[in-house]
């Protein structure tokens, strides 16, 4: 069963811009890994950046979770963050149509 992942970022004041660009090498990074099918930053209303993931198992996300790929992201955003992130895993519970009641 696929796993679904919000990272919330939150970036010092006024390095919004700034941090979104400093996660690209980490980003495509990740891309790269096995089970990775979705990993997009958003801008969120309320200041911070928002990572949406979506893993192919808890496996691969946890595999994920000790990667270099992440180490880069972490490194690379350290100096642009004011608190660490809030991840948040979920599962989906599908309802509606295939295309639009899931991730």
């Amino acid at each position: 069963m696929t796993v679904i992942v919000t990272a919330v970022f939150y970036p010092k004041p006024g390095k919004k811009q700034e941090l979104a660009e400093a996660m690209r090498r980490g980003i495509e990074a990740v891309h790269t890994e096995d089970g990775c099918e979705l990993y997009a930053i958003h801008d969120a209303e309320d200041g911070t950046i928002t990572m949406i993931e979506k893993w192919s198992s808890e496996e691969a996300l946890d595999t994920h979770g000790d990667s270099d790929q992440v180490k880069i992201l972490r490194a690379d955003v350290a100096d642009l963050v004011e608190k660490p992130g809030l991840v948040t895993r979920m599962t989906p519970i599908p309802l509606g149509t295939d295309a639009q009641g899931s991730l």
